[in-house]
């Protein structure tokens, strides 16, 4: 069953910020035609469906072409994802490969691999991971719909607010959590958020204001807008959905929305404006989607 969309009018929205990471710059008017995007990330059980009725493989199950990755060890060329593993103690914050692991057979069925102990079967109501940007373009275009803009993704995360939070100037207004993401010391110490410590069922948080839930933070959401180092005010809207799209490992996609590992020392990427490159190709314990529709 598809997630129930929740139509918003068009309009123009101030996108962007200037108080966190040079890339969320510039500040500028950004404008929308009126659209519809789902309630709540896609799901496991959802991407499930889709799968069952299509026979689809996503990309981490695919064998891996050694051209696309000159230099690369041949260990490493087999079907696999990056999975989160916290380490033992703090660590230099540079150095990302301190807490990712590339874990061969990781897909949305097994996110943290065969091995781990947790299928898709055990987590039918969180978001779908694992997957890449070509799966979640992909499951658009079974779903009849596409994958969304940033412009499209900022402006109904905002949900017509203007303040730092889609819910605020404040990270816990009156010390409530409104999105899951770290609780501790990253990347060691997670205290857990609301009693989770990686994806939460979605709608476990409030909704922004326009009743759409894990906006922020639970994963990070794929757009169809081609990263650059700041925001490109004329760069045109890219379609996300034809039919022989396949992943670009040189070319980066904005991500929008923070994950369940966004911590204030190291990923203050909890809002609206915030956004992160990922490559097209890249499949991951903290990566999902949810699609729009247009309107007539």
């Amino acid at each position: 069953m598809l997630t129930d969309l929740v139509e918003l009018p068009g309009g123009s929205f101030r996108m962007g910020s200037t108080n966190f990471y040079p890339e969320e710059a510039p500040i500028h008017t950004a404008r929308v035609a009126a659209f519809a995007i789902e309630r709540h990330p896609v799901t496991i059980a959802q991407f499930a469906e889709f799968v069952a009725d299509t026979g689809y493989v996503t990309v981490a199950e695919q064998e891996l072409d050694p051209a696309q990755y000159p230099g690369a060890n041949p260990a490493d060329l087999v079907p696999g994802g990056l999975v989160f593993r916290p380490t033992a103690g703090p660590v230099d914050l540079r150095d990302w490969r301190q807490w990712w692991e590339w874990k061969p057979g990781a897909s949305w069925r097994y996110p943290f691999g065969p091995d781990s102990g947790i299928s898709f079967e055990d987590r039918p109501d969180h978001p779908v991971v694992q997957v890449a940007y070509p799966d979640a373009a992909a499951y658009a275009r079974w779903a009849g719909r596409r994958l969304p803009s940033e412009a499209e993704w900022e402006y109904a995360a905002r949900g017509g607010s203007t303040t730092t939070y889609a819910w605020g100037d404040e990270p816990m207004p009156g010390g409530r959590l409104m999105a899951n993401t770290w609780q501790g010391r990253f990347p060691y110490q997670n205290d857990g958020a609301l009693g989770w410590t990686g994806t939460s069922p979605v709608g476990l948080f409030p909704p922004n204001n326009y009743g759409l839930v894990d906006m922020i933070g639970n994963v990070w959401e794929w757009t169809t807008t081609r990263f650059t180092g700041h925001h490109q005010l004329n760069q045109p809207v890219e379609s996300c959905c034809a039919p022989t799209l396949s992943p670009d490992p040189t070319v980066n996609q904005a991500l929008k929305g923070g994950s369940h590992l966004c911590a204030p020392e190291y990923c203050h990427r909890y809002r609206p404006a915030a956004r992160s490159p990922q490559s097209q190709d890249s499949a991951t314990t903290h990566i999902g989607f949810r699609c729009v529709a247009d309107l007539a």
